[in-house]
């Protein structure tokens, strides 16, 4: 079983700017479009786990659902999936541990963690086995987090580095337990 994180930062670790925007994530040209390691990553995953909050940002981008994979939505408060989305999204709620519990029992255990609070709450309980982290030049200067409070130190070990565009950097952390 594995909890995967793979997400881009600004250079001062912010993941959406003070507006909530992330247009600052095109911000180094990429004509060729490369998705520096995106479709490889959801092939290596069985589920997505993400917070309303991301749920609600995806839904707001006006395209199709970018997902060919089951997404569960942490939500104490969402009582219904958008219409729609019934097939696709599934809701689910209560301590990490038993959610996890639940989605590993229908089969699902390779799982991509998204969204700001939820990978901040996985780490809290040190329930994050590696990260990619791609960080795009570009100081924010504030907005969300990637990173929040954890107990004690949890250290990760840096197994690869990458270039993208002569711009970006990508970096793949596994967790050391």
């Amino acid at each position: 079983m594995l909890n995967s994180v793979f997400i881009a930062t600004s250079l001062d670790g912010y993941i959406a700017d003070k507006n909530g925007a992330v247009d600052w994530l095109h911000a180094i040209p990429n004509p060729e479009g490369n998705d520096m390691g995106y479709a490889e990553h959801i092939d290596s995953i069985d589920a997505l786990v993400m917070g309303r909050n991301t749920l609600d940002m995806v839904l707001s981008f006006g395209i199709d659902w970018p997902y060919s994979k089951p997404v569960f939505v942490l939500s104490n408060t969402m009582t219904a999936v958008p219409e729609g989305y019934e097939d696709k999204v599934f809701l689910v709620k209560g301590p990490l541990k038993e959610v996890l519990e639940r989605i590993h029992a229908k089969g699902f255990t390779n799982l991509y963690i998204d969204g700001g609070v939820t990978i901040q709450n996985f780490l809290k309980e040190d329930l994050i086995d590696e990260m990619v982290i791609t960080t795009i030049p570009v100081l924010l200067g504030g907005g969300s987090p990637l990173f929040g409070n954890v107990e004690s130190p949890l250290d990760f070990t840096c197994m690869k580095t990458k270039t993208f565009l002569d711009a970006i950097v990508q970096n793949h952390f596994v967790r050391q337990r």
